[in-house]
């Protein structure tokens, strides 16, 4: 596969991911990440005008702290800097455009649909798949390895464990 340039401050290095189980925590997570970081709203527990008032709530603090806002299935006419989701959900749409992955041929995927960056899961066991299926870090390793586009590690993530894979960031619901 050819490696495609990318704009490396367009791809975050830190991605904090927000949901149900964390949105209590999300106020203090992103006080903890800063300029070039990025926040995925995701909050697919909410829906209608409590789900845009919970979006233009965090994006109003993301954004005061230099992040990037990513939308996973929110309206286009939502202000965000770009789009997370499959390789379906982010082929042709506007920004930074965050694939997810959990295969080579996933990976394979989201470079046809010209992702930016994939974020490959899930790497360690996390507490949104209890006992799901892992790549463990040997696995994760050897699929990143072939990948043409920035790889962000997800799933069971935390700092320490960011630090010891070689890829270009990471991304974590509560590892913050």
């Amino acid at each position: 596969m050819q490696k495609r340039q990318t704009i490396a401050k367009q791809v975050p290095r830190r991605v904090l991911l927000s949901d149900a189980r964390n949105d209590a925590v999300l106020k203090q997570a992103i006080a903890k990440l800063g300029r070039g970081d990025a926040l995925v709203f995701r909050h697919y527990h909410l829906s209608g005008a409590e789900r845009g008032s919970r979006f233009a709530a965090l994006a109003r603090q993301a954004k005061m702290r230099g992040m990037f806002v990513i939308g996973a299935r929110v309206p286009g006419f939502w202000q965000t800097d770009g789009v997370y989701g499959s390789a379906s959900e982010v082929m042709g749409r506007a920004g930074i455009r965050l694939a997810t992955a959990h295969s080579l041929r996933e990976i394979g995927a989201a470079v046809r649909a010209r992702a930016d960056a994939i974020l490959l899961s899930p790497v360690f066991p996390t507490r949104s798949h209890p006992g799901g299926k892992v790549l463990g870090p040997v696995r994760f390793l050897l699929l990143a390895r072939q990948s043409p586009l920035p790889v962000i590690a997800l799933g069971g993530m935390t700092g320490q464990r960011a630090a010891r894979l070689p890829v270009h960031g990471w991304a974590a619901i509560d590892g913050f």
